[in-house]
């Protein structure tokens, strides 16, 4: 049997696609089957692949995942014995978990998230829909679009659900009369974060109105942010494009909807 990798296994789960930690022993005192340096990842199911200790740091490390995975953000944990556990953290800020194995060591552990890019989702094989896509993979999104293209997934805007989006990922429409509806329709009843069209505010309004008689929740529907974009008085595709990516960029930052009091008019069908 081949020696287990933890480098392997973490390659493994990059390529897979959904979110993991990496946990690492800091330091240990005492006896422990633990040892500084050991690492393993911690699936979102919450399986560990690697060795970190015996069933008491595994039930902390699982946990302290849980968190690192829901805040986004790296932590320091301890494991140590219930007797000498007097507060959710040390005075050193480390959060503190209780262990109730025999072996009476602790275990400090660095829990590292590991979440792939947002996904940026664009409906339409249009100049602006290419130069955003192009602007988008410099940027770093994981860029979706229905050809495809150098850095960038292709995919069948008839069936958006096979993507799986998530709730931190971004659709826009740019596909400017060419299955506006059917994309618009898909788009804002997905999962993404943030939906918005490349399109005048009157058309996108039509649209809405058309989807909404049809039968789709109005909260959907008005999920929906038109023209998109901040007004960055963008004529050219790329300028367009810079400005779509800018207000996602906005909104992966700090999740604030802009909408530009000037913007009427600043995108056309």
């Amino acid at each position: 049997m081949a020696q287990f990798d933890i480098f392997d296994t973490i390659g493994t789960l990059r390529q897979a696609g959904d979110a993991f930690c990496v946990a690492t022993v800091m330091r240990t005192a005492d006896a422990t089957s633990a040892k500084a340096g050991a690492k393993a990842a911690i699936t979102r199911d919450g399986r560990i692949l690697g060795h970190l200790g015996g069933a008491c740091v595994q039930r902390a490390v699982r946990a302290a995942a849980a968190d690192a995975l829901l805040a986004g953000a790296p932590q320091m944990i301890r494991v140590k014995p219930s007797d000498k556990v007097v507060a959710i953290a040390d005075p050193d800020g480390v959060q503190t978990y209780k262990s109730g194995c025999p072996s009476g060591g602790t275990v400090d552990l660095l829990i590292e998230p590991y979440e792939h890019p947002p996904r940026l989702v664009i409906f339409g094989e249009t100049p602006i829909a290419r130069a955003l896509a192009s602007h988008a993979a410099l940027a770093g999104f994981r860029v979706y679009l229905p050809e495809g293209g150098d850095g960038i997934t292709a995919f069948d805007p008839e069936d958006l659900g096979a993507l799986e989006l998530q709730s931190r990922d971004f659709v826009v429409v740019a596909s400017q009369g060419n299955g506006d509806r059917a994309a618009l329709k898909a788009a804002v009843t997905s999962p993404a974060r943030r939906v918005s069209m490349v399109a005048s505010r009157r058309k996108a309004e039509v649209l809405s109105a058309k989807l909404i008689d049809a039968g789709l929740p109005e909260a959907d529907v008005r999920r929906l942010k038109s023209p998109a974009g901040l007004d960055l008085k963008g004529v050219d595709p790329h300028e367009i494009a810079l400005s779509v990516l800018a207000e996602i960029i906005l909104w992966r930052n700090t999740d604030a909807p802009v909408r530009d009091a000037t913007d009427e008019g600043q995108q056309t069908a």
